[in-house]
Formats: structure tokens, sequence, C-alpha cells
């Protein structure tokens, strides 16, 4: 069935079309601006520069990172744990909710800890912060461009609490309508592969040693045995 304007299903289709380009264009001008705060903000460059190191002191001295989420923040966790491992950067992931029912028994001496949370006061994790050792080295992912406003870093050492901004042009329900994380997990999971992949340089000589030993599966790893 068709009108004047074509049919319903060319409409939708371009309507489809439409909402994709939008989307993607919304999540590249958030990188962007991601990519232009690291170029030339103190305290994002700061944050990011501790948090290389945090991480780098606990790997060496035996311990691991372990990072924590709730929701679309989590599964971003979940997988910036998997990279870390694929580089031979020991990481766990830990569920807040699941700590208090005891899994805080992953958490080590020598650990540091990354917190995922556009907010950054998500109840769950507001509600873990008081276990989470004061010496430990806190790590937020978070939209807040300067720690002193964000809520998980009160109570806390300035010393060990360090930020890494990752703020977003526009709120989501302003660019879709829907307060559904996109463009946040989408900064945030491009800023965490980053990180990981700063840590590797700064741990490994040749990272890329590290990812095929540890990556034999695959793809990937066909690829690797051909090269051998």
């Amino acid at each position: 069935m068709s009108d004047a304007g074509g049919s319903i299903e060319e409409l939708s289709s371009k309507d489809a079309l439409a909402t994709a380009l939008h989307v993607i264009r919304t999540e590249r001008d958030a990188l962007t601006q991601l990519e232009g705060l690291y170029e030339s903000d103190e305290i994002a460059q700061e944050g990011f520069a501790s948090s290389v190191d945090a991480i780098s002191t606990s790997i060496n001295s035996g311990g691991k990172v372990v990072v924590v989420g709730v929701g679309k923040s989590g599964k971003i966790g979940q997988k910036v744990v998997a990279t870390m491992n694929s580089f031979g950067i020991r990481s766990a992931f830990l569920h807040p909710t699941e700590a208090l029912h005891g899994d805080l028994g992953m958490i080590g001496d020598n650990d540091s800890i990354v917190i995922i949370t556009f907010s950054g006061r998500t109840p769950e994790l507001l509600n873990l912060l008081p276990y989470i050792p004061l010496n430990m080295a806190l790590i937020a992912v978070t939209s807040h461009t300067d720690s002193s406003t964000c809520p998980l870093f009160e109570s806390r050492s300035p010393h060990l609490s360090i930020l890494l901004p990752a703020p977003i042009p526009s709120s989501e329900v302003d660019s879709f309508g829907v307060a559904a994380p996109t463009t946040s997990t989408t900064v945030a999971l491009a800023l965490t592969d980053a990180l990981a992949m700063a840590v590797a340089r700064r741990l490994h000589l040749d990272p890329s040693v590290v990812f095929q030993g540890y990556h034999p599966g695959g793809a990937i790893g066909l690829s690797h045995r051909a090269k051998s």
C-alpha cells in the first residue's frame, strides 16, 4: 500500500536510517569532545596519568584491578576487564550488590579500584564505598569534570581519589528523547580502552607479544600462528 509520500515500508526504512545516522553522529561528537578534553584539560590529563600509575603499581605489587559498575556501565566494566586480562593486566569485575553479599573477598591489599558510573551517585555504588579500604586507589570514570563534585570521593583521601572525566555534550534525553545509556557508555568504553592500552604499554615492552600469548583462539589466534 502506498500514497503520495511513498510506501509505509519506504517511510519506515528512511526513519530507521535517519535514527541510525543521528545516533552515530551524536556519539561521534561525544568522542570528539572527549578527545579535546584529554588534549587540553589539566584535570583530565592528570587523572589519566595517575590512573596509569596506580594500576601499574598494583600489578607490579602483585595486585589487580577491580572494576565496579551497575547496569550498562557494568557491561562496559566487564569489557575492560576482558581487555586488560588479554594484556596480562590482572583484572576482575565486581558487582556492588554481590560485593555486599560476600564478594568483597575479591579485593586484595594491593588492588586498585575502577568505578564506572556516569552520574557518580548510583546508590549501589555509594553503599559499597564504606567497605573499600581507604588506603586503596579509587579511580572513577564519570561525567564529573571536577573531583570536588563527585560523591564517590567524599571522605576519601584526595591523593587516592582519581578522576577520569567522561562527560557528554548533551544528555541522552535531549539527544534521543530517552535516558537509555548510549552516548555515555560509548564515551566510557573509549576511555577505558585507552586506559587499558596505556597501562599495557607501561607494563610491557611489546604488548602485542603478551596479547598473542593470551589469545590463541579464534581468527586472531589463527592469524598470529600463520605469521609465526
